[in-house]
């Protein structure tokens, strides 16, 4: 599945200074895919001129849409000089977002490929600023990853022996295919969640839930893919998700769930 980008909106207010200046912020339109919409309002001429050519510089000049306003503001100290080390190709990673520096504080939102890019694009942040600004990190995962692995499974079901944590060859199977789509997603983790129905005890269910769990990622890590990047767990009969009053129900509730770790 393709990643769709729409590079960000960029907000910045170096610092409003009453109500004329709240009044000079330009209303924000929607960009367009692959547009970086650049509004706010800064202090000067040199400021804005500073912004477009940073953003410019990472995105193209063709891709940069000017909404910048010059208004009455006070900026931080060194403000326009963080700016710039905020505005990085880093940035090009989050698609449907926004970054908005307010003075000092900085917020950001939007999808990225996978956890680690979140992380990362937060501590650079972090580290490039002084210990006075705010970073908000509000950046999510896609849904591009978690799909990859629904698509795969579909509606099937892991198979294993009645009452065991021991894999048929139909579930062996599912599970080849299960471990390639993994292998796709560069370095993610992948939560491996075991399900019953409800028949027996509580505490037996428990068990075999995860001991399932825990014999797909043996098998899975037996495969080729790093243990380390998946983690196994029971939820025993509390997860249905259909009715265990029918023989029907519960073999759609006996299941394995592979879920993108967050």
């Amino acid at each position: 599945m393709r990643f769709i980008r729409t590079a960000l909106f960029i907000s910045l207010t170096a610092g409003l200074a009453g109500a004329a200046a709240a009044q000079a912020v330009p209303a924000a339109a929607t960009p367009q895919p692959g547009q970086v919409l650049a509004s706010g309002t800064v202090p000067d001429e040199a400021t804005k001129a500073a912004v477009l050519a940073r953003l410019r510089d990472v995105y193209g000049a063709d891709k940069v849409v000017d909404q910048i306003a010059v208004g009455q503001v006070a900026q931080p100290a060194n403000w326009n000089a963080y700016v710039q080390k905020l505005i990085t190709p880093n940035l090009k990673q989050i698609s449907r977002g926004q970054l908005k520096i307010d003075g000092s504080t900085v917020s950001v939102r939007g999808e990225v490929a996978n956890e680690a890019q979140r992380q990362k694009i937060a501590s650079d942040f972090a580290t490039s600023l002084n210990p006075t600004y705010v970073v908000n990190n509000g950046l999510r995962v896609s849904a591009a990853e978690q799909n990859i692995l629904d698509n795969t499974l579909g509606n099937r079901i892991v198979e294993f022996e009645s009452g065991k944590a021991t894999l048929t060859p139909a579930g062996q199977a599912i599970l080849d295919q299960m471990g390639a789509a993994m292998q796709k997603l560069q370095g993610r983790k992948v939560e491996i969640i075991g399900h019953t129905d409800n028949q027996g005890l509580k505490a037996s269910n428990q068990n075999l839930s995860q001991a399932r769990a825990e014999a797909v990622k043996t098998y899975l890590t037996g495969k080729g893919l790093n243990g380390d990047m998946l983690t196994a767990s029971g939820q025993g009969s509390d997860r249905p998700i259909a009715s265990n009053d029918t023989p029907d129900g519960r073999a759609r509730n006996r299941r394995i769930e592979f879920r993108i770790a967050q």
